[in-house]
């Protein structure tokens, strides 16, 4: 029978995202498989052995800033809801930059014995699946607050933190008045619409244009069951909003896709679970919200 140390080992082996453990004295004592890919370096090459200098940024950093120290002028980015982005190089030579996380490792005393430093490819924060943009750099900056805000409150969920759910809403009129009426009338309908969402958002909720035609909600409520009652709600502010345009009173619906966050998936099959509820309104004839069956993945197998 496997021993806890080999246990250890095999599941740190086996998550998606990069892991070392350094020691108290500050030397790697582990190196997963995923950061092997994620830098090229094999634990061979790390454990136990001077920090090559393509690592440097990241690992000593890491370091520096486990101390409580600044992290300037070692590689080190804008801090974000899901880390710190730090740059280093690949083993290859090409640049590598990652988010990282860093976690303080206490024995049962209470004494740190060490750190974990958990990391993954930049370029993941932009996976996230979203409406599209064009050229509009509000929703763009929009998209970009929402996905740190969300990255933030998954770690935090993953970690033994509240459960949570997002709505993903889309105007049912945006494409025909944007073909009638033109951009101004869809912009002036967009904040009419955003306004009364607002009105009906819980302490601490979040809500923000998500794409050229689409809205998300990212929701405290603790099942699903609620959070398809809180998007009722919201269908109905939505449906209340008085929105003319030269005279002309346009009739306002919203169909919503409603998701809660699960522990066995991705922050990506959230997002993508709650996509596909929406067009599943949407293609009811809108007006319509849809809950996205729990235990159930839209990532493909």
């Amino acid at each position: 029978m496997a021993d806890r140390a080999e246990l250890l080992e095999a599941t740190l082996d086996g998550l998606p995202e990069g892991v070392a453990l350094l020691g108290e004295d500050c030397r790697l004592a582990f190196w997963n498989q995923a950061a092997q890919a994620i830098t090229g370096y094999a634990a061979l090459e790390m454990v136990g052995r001077p920090t090559p200098e393509s690592l440097r940024p990241l690992l000593e950093w890491c370091v520096v800033h486990g101390n409580g120290e600044a992290g300037a002028n070692h590689g080190v980015g804008s801090e974000t809801g899901r880390g710190f982005l730090v740059r280093a190089r690949h083993k290859l030579g090409h640049e590598v930059a990652t988010m990282v996380r860093l976690r303080v490792l206490r024995d049962a005393l209470g004494m740190r014995i060490g750190t974990a430093v958990l990391f993954h490819p930049a370029e993941c924060l932009d996976a996230l699946p979203h409406g599209v943009t064009g050229e509009d750099d509000e929703v763009e900056a929009s998209q970009t607050d929402l996905t740190e805000r969300l990255g933030s409150m998954f770690d935090d969920y993953t970690h033994g933190g509240s459960s949570f759910g997002v709505l993903w809403i889309t105007v049912d009129q945006a494409h025909d008045l944007r073909r009638t009426h033109g951009v101004g009338a869809c912009d002036a309908m967009f904040l009419k619409v955003e306004r009364a969402l607002a009105q009906g958002l819980r302490p601490g909720e979040h809500l923000g244009r998500w794409g050229e035609d689409e809205f998300l909600v990212i929701s405290h409520e603790r099942t699903t069951a609620m959070l398809a009652v809180h998007a009722q709600m919201l269908a109905g502010l939505a449906r209340t909003a008085d929105f003319r345009w030269w005279g002309d009173r346009v009739s306002l619906t919203v169909s919503i896709g409603a998701a809660q966050a699960e522990s066995a998936y991705s922050l990506i099959d959230l997002l993508e679970r709650a996509k596909a509820a929406m067009f599943s309104s949407f293609h009811l004839g809108g007006n319509h919200i849809t809950a996205a069956p729990e235990g159930h993945s839209c990532s493909p197998s």
